[in-house]
Formats: C-alpha cells, sequence, structure tokens
C-alpha cells in the first residue's frame, strides 16, 4: 500500500523541518522554507488516511520527494554546523538552492493530483495550491549580504591589499552572522574558514575562495604583530637598500608624472584619469596619442597597472623608511628635522606606512625626541607620535610604555599654542588605552594641567581637556584628583551612581576637601545634597560617617544649609544624632556640626525673605537642648552655638521664648560656672545673653542670685575672650533696673569690672555693654551709686567716649551724663558772700557758671565741670543715628532745666550748641524733632537768643506745621508765633493742621 511510504516521507520530512529550524545563517529563508514544508507534511499525513493505491504517479512522486528531502536536510545540516564565514560567502548558492528545492517539492507534490487519488476535492484543490505556494516562494539574499559580496567583488577586481579594508570588510561579516569582532574570536572562525576550503570539491568555488582568504588575511584583526613584524622584515630585507627607478609604463603621457589612478583606453593607451578627464572636459574627444575618437565612458580602470605602481612606490617607501633611521638618531639637527618631516608626510599618507615605521621600532626613537630643547623637533615628534596611535591598543600602550613618554607629553602642555595643543591631542588618543590611562593619570600635575585646559577660552582645546578627564575618571583615584583640582563632574557622576563603596569613597573625599563658597555652591547645583542625604539613611554606620562628613563640610554656606532644610535634611540628622547604639562621639560631633550649620544659614538674608524655619516646635528645641547635659564637652560646644544662630534668625524671638520656658537658663548658669571647660562656659555665657534680650525679668530673678553674679563678675574680670567677656558684660547691662539687682551687682563687684571695662582701648563691644550697664548706677534715683561712680573717676572717661566710642557706646555715655547731670542742681553748694561783696567783687573763680555755686565732678557731678559740653555739642553735630542724638540733646538739656535757662543757653552758645539743634529739626526721627522743638521753644524764651537765632530756624520750623507730627506741627507753630512770625490765634496751635 502507497499510504505506508507517504507516512514514511511525511516523517522524513518532518525531521527535514526540525533541520530547517536549527540553521545559523538565512534564518529568515529557512523559516519560510520550513512552514511550507511543514504545511506539506500535514497533506502527506492527511493523504495516509485515504486508501491510496500505488500508482505510476503516486510512487514516482514519493521518489521525487524522498530524493528532495534528502537535499533539504543536507542544506540545512551545512548551513547549522557549517562555518559561517564560509556559509555568508555561499549566501547566493544556498539561496539559489533553496529555491531550486521549492520548485522541485512542488512539481513532486503535483503528481498527487495527476494520481487520481480516492480524496475529495478539497484535499485535491489543498494540494494544488501548497503546489503553487511553493512553486511561486521567493527567496533573496540580504541587503547586507549583498553589500558584503559587492565589497569582495570591488576588493578582487582592484586587487585591493589595504589593510584597513581587509579589517572592515571582516568586521561587517561577523556582525552580520553573528560572530565576536574580539581579535581570538574572529581568528579562530577566519582559520576555521580556510580549512574547511580544502573539502570544497568544485575547483572554482575553491579558487574564488582562496582569492577571498587572501583578500580578508590582510585584515590586522586575524594577523598577530609578531606575524606582521616577521613577514615585514622578509620582504624589507628581500628589497636591498637601493631605491629603485619608475618603468617608463608608470608615467602618464599627459602629466609626465608617475600614475596614481591609471585608466585605459580602447586602443590600449593608459593615462592618469585626472589628467584624461580633464582633456575630455576641455572639449578635444580625441585620444592624445592615436587621435581616435574618445569619451569618458570608454575608460576602464588599469588595475594591473596600479597594483605594480603601488608595490614599485611601497617597495621605496619602505627602504626610505629604513633608511632614515640613522639619519634621525644621529644626523645633526638640520638633517633630523629633515627626516622628521618626511616621516611625518608618510604617517599622513597611509596607514600602512605607519606600520612599517612602528615595525622598524621608531617609537622609541621618536618619544626621545620629547624633551628635546628644539621646540620645532618636539611638534614634530608629538605630530607623528600622534598619528601611530591612532591605529590601534598596541600602539598607544607601546608609546606610553616607552622611555616614561607620559611625562614629557605632559610638560608640553604647559608650552606654546601649538605644542601644548599636540599633546593634548595624543594625550586624548592615548588616554583610549585602558593601560595608559594609568600612566597619564599617575603623572604628577597631569591633571591640574587638564582641568586648567578645560576651563580655558579656546573651545577645542577644553572639550579636548574634558575628553582625556572624561577617560581618566574611569580610575577612582583620578577622580580624586580632580575633585582636588576643582574639576567636580566625575565625582558628582560616582557618588549619584556608584556602588556603595565609591559613594563612600567619594562622600569622604568632599568631606576632607578644602572648598571655597563657590565651589560648594557649584557642587549643590550639580547635585551633591540629594545622594548624600540618602547616604545618611542607609544602615550602614560607615556610609553615614562619611555622608554626614561631607554634608558638614558643603552646609558651612547658608543657601547649602538652606536647600538642606528644604529637603528635609533634620529629620534624619536628629535620627542619627539622638541614636542611642551610636558609640561614635567624632561622628556625633559632626552631625551636631552639621545641624549647627543649617541653623547658622537661617541667619542668612535668604532665609529672611523666604521664612525658612528650621526647628519647627517647641518639642526640637527641648529634644535637642537635653543634650547639651548629656554630650562631650566638644558636642556641647557646637549645641550651644546652633541656639546662637536659632537665636539671631527671623524667628529668633519664638526661640529663646522656648527656651526659656524649658528652663534653658539655670542649666546655662551652671555651665558658666564652669572652669575646666573654657570654649563650653563661654557658647553657654553667649547663648543666655542672647535670652535676656527680650527683658523677660522673672525667669532671670530666679536664676541669676549673687553667685552667679559673681561668676559673671569674675568672667569679665579673669576672660581673655573677648566675645565672652562682652556677652558677660551684656548680661549685666539687661538685668533688671531694680535697686535689689543694683545692690547685688554692687555687693559682687560689677562696678569696679564696669570701670576697667571702659578704660580698654580695643575691645568695642565690650565697652559698649560695659557703658550700657553703667546706666543702671548713674540713675538720679540712686545719688549714692552715682557718687561711686563719680568717684571711681568714670564720668571723664565717658566724656572721651563720647568722642572716640562707637554709636552705641556714645549714646549709653550721653545717658549716663544726661542722668548724672539731673542730679546737679541737688548736690551744688551754694556760694555765701555778703552783699558788700556781691558789688564790689565779681563771681568766685570756682563758681559754677549754671549752677551758681560751688561744682565739681566728684561733688555734683556738674557737665561744664567734667569738661562735658563740647563733646556733647559735637554728637549733636553728628548725622545718622538720631538715638545717639537724642541722647546727647537730652544730656546738654539739663544746664536749661528751670532757673538755670539764661545762664544755661549762655554756656550752650558759646559750646556752639544752638546751630546743630536747629539743624536737628530737619531730622527724620519724629522723637528727635519734637524733642527739638522743645529745646528751641524755652531758648527763644530769651529775647536775645530769639533775635540771634530765631531767623535762621524759620524755614524748618514752617516746613514742621506743613509736614510734621500732630504735636511737632503744634510746636513749631508756637515757636513760629514766638518769633513773631505766625500769629497767636493761628490753627497751627491746635495741632491739627
Amino acid at each position: 500500500m502507497a499510504s505506508e511510504s507517504i507516512i514514511d516521507t511525511a516523517q522524513s520530512m518532518s525531521q527535514a523541518v526540525d533541520l530547517a529550524r536549527e540553521v545559523i545563517v538565512q534564518k529568515e529563508n529557512f523559516k519560510k522554507f520550513s512552514t511550507l514544508l511543514e504545511r506539506i507534511t500535514l497533506v502527506l499525513r492527511e493523504l495516509s488516511k485515504f486508501d491510496v493505491k500505488n500508482s505510476e504517479h503516486v510512487n514516482r512522486a514519493l521518489e521525487n520527494l524522498k530524493v528532495e528531502i534528502k537535499i533539504a536536510e543536507e542544506l540545512a545540516s551545512e548551513c547549522s554546523k557549517g562555518n559561517k564565514v564560509y556559509l555568508l560567502l555561499s549566501c547566493k548558492r544556498i539561496v539559489e538552492n533553496l529555491d531550486t528545492s521549492s520548485k522541485n517539492i512542488s512539481r513532486a507534490m503535483s503528481l498527487f493530483a495527476l494520481g487520481s487519488l480516492n480524496v475529495s476535492s478539497d484535499t485535491n484543490e489543498w494540494i494544488m495550491k501548497l503546489c503553487k505556494n511553493m512553486e511561486n516562494a521567493q527567496y533573496q539574499v540580504s541587503v547586507v549580504e549583498e553589500e558584503i559580496l559587492q565589497k569582495i567583488e570591488t576588493g578582487l577586481q582592484d586587487r585591493n591589499t589595504d589593510r584597513s579594508y581587509a579589517t572592515d570588510l571582516l568586521i561587517c561579516i561577523a556582525e552580520s552572522v553573528g560572530i565576536s569582532s574580539e581579535q581570538s574570536d574572529l581568528k579562530k572562525e577566519f582559520e576555521n574558514f580556510k580549512n574547511e576550503m580544502q573539502s570544497i570539491e568544485s575547483r572554482t568555488e575553491a579558487s574564488r575562495m582562496e582569492q577571498i582568504v587572501l583578500l580578508l588575511g590582510n585584515a590586522d584583526i586575524v594577523t598577530t604583530p609578531e606575524e606582521k613584524e616577521m613577514k615585514y622584515l622578509i620582504k624589507r630585507d628581500s628589497l636591498g637598500r637601493e631605491l629603485s627607478e619608475p618603468l617608463p609604463s608608470f608615467y602618464c603621457p599627459i602629466t609626465a608624472d608617475v600614475m596614481v589612478d591609471p585608466v585605459e583606453t580602447p586602443t590600449g593607451h593608459t593615462y592618469e584619469r585626472g589628467a584624461i578627464e580633464k582633456w575630455l572636459e576641455e572639449g578635444d574627444n580625441l585620444c592624445p596619442i592615436t587621435k581616435t575618437p574618445l569619451s569618458r565612458l570608454s575608460l576602464r580602470p588599469n588595475r594591473t597597472l596600479r597594483q605594480s605602481i603601488e608595490e614599485w612606490r611601497n617597495r621605496n617607501i619602505m627602504i626610505s623608511i629604513a633608511s632614515m633611521k640613522p639619519v634621525i638618531q644621529f644626523g645633526e639637527e638640520q638633517e633630523v628635522l629633515h627626516s622628521l618631516r618626511k616621516l611625518h608626510d608618510l604617517c599622513q599618507r597611509s596607514k600602512l606606512h605607519r606600520e612599517w615605521i612602528v615595525m622598524e621600532d621608531y617609537i622609541p626613537i621618536i618619544t626621545d625626541f620629547l624633551y628635546n630643547k628644539n621646540s620645532e623637533i618636539r611638534v614634530h615628534a608629538l605630530t607623528i607620535l600622534y598619528r601611530l596611535a591612532t591605529d590601534g591598543d598596541d600602539n598607544k600602550e607601546y608609546i606610553a610604555n616607552v622611555n616614561n613618554s607620559i611625562t614629557y607629553i605632559v610638560r608640553s602642555l604647559a608650552r606654546k599654542v601649538e605644542e601644548s595643543m599636540l599633546a593634548l591631542q595624543l594625550l586624548l588618543e592615548l588616554s583610549k588605552s585602558i593601560s595608559a590611562r594609568n600612566l597619564i593619570g599617575s603623572v604628577q600635575g597631569c591633571i591640574l594641567l587638564l582641568v586648567t585646559l578645560a576651563n580655558s577660552d579656546d573651545a577645542q582645546a577644553s572639550r579636548y581637556a574634558h575628553e582625556v578627564l572624561d577617560n581618566l575618571a574611569f580610575l577612582d583615584e583620578n577622580v580624586i584628583q580632580m575633585a582636588r583640582t576643582k574639576f567636580f563632574k566625575p565625582l558628582l557622576q560616582r557618588l549619584s551612581d556608584g556602588p556603595v563603596d565609591v559613594q563612600m569613597m567619594m562622600a569622604e573625599t568632599l568631606g576632607e576637601l578644602e572648598l571655597t563658597d563657590h565651589n560648594k555652591l557649584c557642587l549643590s547645583r550639580d547635585g551633591a545634597l540629594k545622594p548624600l542625604l540618602q547616604m545618611i539613611k542607609n544602615c550602614d554606620i560607615e556610609v553615614k560617617t562619611m555622608a554626614v562628613k561631607a554634608l558638614e563640610n558643603l552646609s558651612s554656606v547658608a543657601a547649602n544649609g538652606l536647600q538642606l532644610i528644604k529637603e528635609g535634611a533634620k529629620t534624619p540628622l536628629f535620627e542619627l544624632l539622638f541614636c542611642h547604639s551610636l558609640s561614635s562621639s567624632k561622628l556625633r560631633q559632626q552631625v551636631a556640626k552639621t545641624i549647627m550649620n543649617l541653623a547658622m544659614s537661617t541667619t542668612s538674608p535668604e532665609a529672611t525673605d523666604e521664612q525658612i524655619l528650621f526647628l519647627e516646635t517647641e518639642d526640637d528645641i527641648f529634644k535637642l537642648f537635653s543634650l547639651v547635659s548629656y554630650t562631650e564637652p566638644d558636642t556641647q560646644k557646637t549645641l550651644l552655638q546652633t541656639f546662637h544662630a536659632l537665636c539671631k534668625s527671623p524667628f529668633g524671638f519664638n526661640v529663646r521664648r522656648d527656651l526659656r520656658q524649658i528652663c534653658a537658663v539655670k542649666i546655662l548658669v551652671q555651665l558658666c560656672e564652669l572652669d575646666d571647660d573654657l570654649p563650653v562656659r563661654a557658647s553657654a555665657v553667649k547663648l543666655l545673653y542672647y535670652l535676656t534680650e527680650d527683658g523677660d525679668h522673672p525667669t532671670f530673678t530666679a536664676h541669676l542670685n549673687k553667685k552667679c553674679l559673681s561668676t559673671l563678675v569674675k568672667i569679665i574680670k579673669n576672660c581673655g575672650n573677648e566675645d565672652e567677656k562682652s556677652a558677660a558684660m551684656g548680661i549685666i547691662s539687661r538685668l533688671p533696673h531694680n535697686s535689689d539687682m543694683s545692690q547685688n551687682l554692687l555687693e559682687s563687684g560689677a562696678l569696679e569690672v564696669i570701670n576697667d571695662c571702659l578704660k580698654l582701648r580695643n575691645e568695642k563691644v565690650v565697652i559698649e555693654n560695659a557703658v550700657d550697664a553703667l546706666c543702671r548706677f548713674t540713675a538720679p534715683s540712686n545719688i549714692p551709686c552715682q557718687k561711686k561712680v563719680a568717684e571711681a573717676g568714670m564720668i571723664p572717661v565717658l566724656v572721651d567716649l563720647l568722642a572716640s566710642g562707637t554709636p552705641l557706646t556714645k549714646r549709653n555715655a550721653a545717658i549716663s551724663l544726661k542722668q548724672l547731670s539731673e542730679s546737679s542742681s541737688y548736690l551744688i553748694i551754694p556760694m555765701r558772700r555778703s552783699r558788700l561783696l556781691n558789688c564790689c567783687f565779681a563771681s568766685s573763680e570756682n563758681e559754677c557758671l549754671v549752677h551758681m555755686g560751688m561744682c565739681s565732678i566728684e561733688s555734683s557731678f556738674c557737665l561744664l565741670e567734667a569738661n562735658a559740653v563740647r563733646p556733647l555739642v559735637v554728637v549733636l553735630g553728628e548725622e545718622g543715628d538720631a538715638d545717639v542724638c537724642e541722647a546727647s540733646l537730652d544730656a546738654v538739656l539739663t544746664l536749661i532745666d528751670g532757673v538755670y535757662l539764661q545762664k544755661g543757653c549762655k554756656v550752650l552758645e558759646e559750646a556752639g550748641a544752638i546751630p546743630p539743634i536747629i539743624k536737628m529739626l530737619n531730622s527724620s526721627s519724629t522723637t528727635l524733632q519734637e524733642k527739638t522743638l522743645g529745646a528751641l521753644q524755652r531758648i527763644f524764651r530769651l529775647v536775645e537768643f530769639k533775635a540771634k537765632y530765631g531767623k535762621s530756624a524759620q524755614i524748618s520750623l514752617v516746613d514742621i506745621t506743613q509736614r510734621g507730627s500732630s504735636n511737632a506741627k503744634s510746636l513749631a507753630a508756637k515757636i513760629l508765633a514766638q518769633l513773631n512770625v505766625l500769629n497767636e490765634q493761628s490753627s497751627f496751635f491746635d495741632g491739627n493742621v
């Protein structure tokens, strides 16, 4: 029965389908072929179900199918196990075989339809349709394969021996069939291809494959350097040493020069292509020699002659390269330069020439010239080495490792522009080799020079330098060197994307670098903060440590600190600071310093503008301050300094209030008593000073007892730290002004230390606070204290400070002098004289010109006796600080109180006080303006003064009636009435105008 044979055939075809699916080339074509075979298998299995009897057509169909199936299996097996290079080169044959096999199978299957099978019409129609599909199936070579075959054909026709052409061609083949482009893999596959040629039966195909082997054999990738060198040396030694003359056939009849691209005319004459084409373009359509008609289309390449010319030219070049070597090594300077120029020209012409130069071992000779004194020789050396370096990693490594060449190339970076650029180009090329990179980065000063060039105005030099730095950045050590020269891009890339150990290394570098504020801002802008914050959240304590160290460094710039606050740095930093398992005091200190930097950033103008809050709740403040009592001294100091900054921030009032509420004052008072840790004590005193700013008297009365006051006095007396001394004095100046506190201060020796501080010369802030503190002891309500001040000789010192002190010092000195002067009228000793003496004698020399009695500095605190009037008047004339002028005005006005008006005005006039008082009418301070008006109202009661100074005050007074405050308008109007400028019934007097 034929059914059994049909089943066997179907089984064989199924095996062919399986083989077709395992091919390593022509996969698309075999996929189409196997799909058709699979459908035929289904048809055969369907036919086997019918009672198919043996017939001539059926038997012939089955025999033909068996033959074609065997052919298909052999083809699929060849394409599954054969050499990939050979299979690609045979792609047209394979496609033709597939096409033939499909058509033959189609014809065999059509015999079933002619066999009068006892099958349904549908089955018969199915068979015919499948036969038609097989007949019409189209298989084709891919575009890439077609291009490769065309390149091979061109190479064979041109007898191309160029290594780069062969190398590129072999790489294209490898990519097309899925071979690794690694040299070892390609070479192995190429050797297998050559071995497979031995089994080719067709002499024509074998001959063609041999030609292809010769073409591809020129590729560098399948030849070891040793093999190439051996081949070169054998050929060179066979040439002799004499240059040969060109053959007559090498010359172009038109140009009389040796041809480069010879083309042949139909008459057999050869010309240089460019010359004959120009001849034809100029309108002469006849052959220059035979005068027969000639067209451009009839020109054909003379490949044989071209190859002969190239062989002759290469022979002479090979001899020239070998013969120049002694001249370059031992010749005179001009001979060396001439030979280097020739060598440079050869390098530019061809890669093959460069290979010969390398194989003649020129590289050590050329690198020796890198430290030659002649700059022109160095420039040629750099140029030649650059050309050689472009030809592969072997050359790069050789150049980098011979004669310490990298060091001298780097030195050329710092020379003139041309040499520097050539050195930079060469380094860029060398840096593409991994082994060369190691050497480049290790040369002292190299990375610094590269970074300098990267930042230069020369766009090309900058681009090259950046590329070299990018290549060198593969080594972490180089990245760290770059960061030390302030080139941070590679470091930031590793910090963001590198593995944890690399991130730690980069963070550690950031923590150790000495950075300018600009550097820190740039690092933040370029993304350094975010990965560091992520590292703090890492479970590994070492990772946290490195990240905190870097953040401490970067956060010292206000803008970075504010950015960290915005990005939520407080939470992870607090978690780390309060971690009970944190055993490293150094890490805790670094965290505390980072937090301090964030706090300090809130005192910047940017924080004020953006209203950035660091510690948001009283609980945050409590938790942070609680550590002050439980940490080591360095951290204590840092935490206290953190609160210094917070107290000065835009939200400082809230911070100070919360600190007072959590009894921070009590702890600070205890810390102020430390004698064994002066830095902590100084920080505590300063914070306590900040907490006194808001005048929360009950809080301080409870804790600042006699013992604490004595401690503060002791600090002021013995401390060499100006900040601590000024803070302690500032605390005293801000204490409640009541008799008990003043008495406690006296008993603690506060007045004595204030006196000592007033005599200091350079500690301006200490003097400011001392003068402020003195004001409590000069209050007129406590004359005994005033006497102590006077007896201590402080009044003359206050007078001196009116000239030498800061504005705040001048203000408080004037306040004290004013308070002392207010007591003068009660303390003068009246002069007793008889009427006769009054008539006959003038006033005694010891009689005060204002107080009309016996005055002195110690007994009555008289301003005249203290020579204070003139200094106070000078202060009156100083513009710019209304508070200082106001305090000085208050002091001089004590001389014209009540009965002392006339005499006091005389004294003020003599001191030149009236003009500056009038000038103060123009002050922008309403309070000072109103006080000035009150003073002038009294002064102008005296006719003499009204007549002398009234006119100079009129313009300002009129202006005040227009623009001043309600009270000032009224006062100004009254004075104008005094001066007879306004009617006394004017509406100005009620102040409503």
